[in-house]
């Protein structure tokens, strides 16, 4: 079970994981190695799953961003086996859900200009068979959100 003080050490890394063991031992009132270790029982025990960079979209020519509701008529081990290699093969897919509902999955998808969606377009569709797809420009992000809110814990 997580205290307080552990789920302070998460939201700090979560919000700047640069941070020293040093800073964040003052912050938390703890000594550096009482921090160093609940920051690697943290990792061990799964609550850090990786520490990761995030890097500028618009910066990197990536300042577009497409979901795609995907609907398939085949929901076989081997279909879904194959849909999975697929959109992991195409780096501009960053994420991928699977939903209830009208559609199957909901795909979004990176891309330099909206004419590059022609190409994502069509590397799915060499690679899987879909029933239906359905694209929509994200017109203005109103809020993005890496961290993962530590009140439930």
């Amino acid at each position: 079970m997580l205290d307080k003080t552990d789920r302070q050490i998460l939201e700090l890394l979560q919000d700047n994981a640069e941070l020293s063991v040093n800073d964040i031992a003052d912050r938390v009132a703890l000594s550096v190695s009482a921090c160093s270790r609940r920051i690697t029982r943290l990792k061990d025990e799964g609550y850090i799953s990786r520490i990761i960079a995030l890097l500028d979209r618009k910066k990197l020519n990536l300042p577009t961003t497409i979901f795609l509701l995907v609907r398939t008529g085949c929901h076989s081990a081997n279909w879904l086996d194959r849909f999975h290699q697929a959109v992991s093969e195409i780096p501009e897919i960053v994420e991928v859900h699977r939903l209830t509902g009208n559609f199957d999955y909901i795909l979004k998808i990176v891309l330099p200009k909206i004419e590059y969606y022609d190409t994502i377009y069509k590397q799915l569709l060499n690679r899987m068979e879909l029933y239906d797809m359905s694209a929509y420009i994200s017109m203005e992000t109103v809020k993005l959100s890496p961290g993962m809110p530590i009140s439930h814990l």
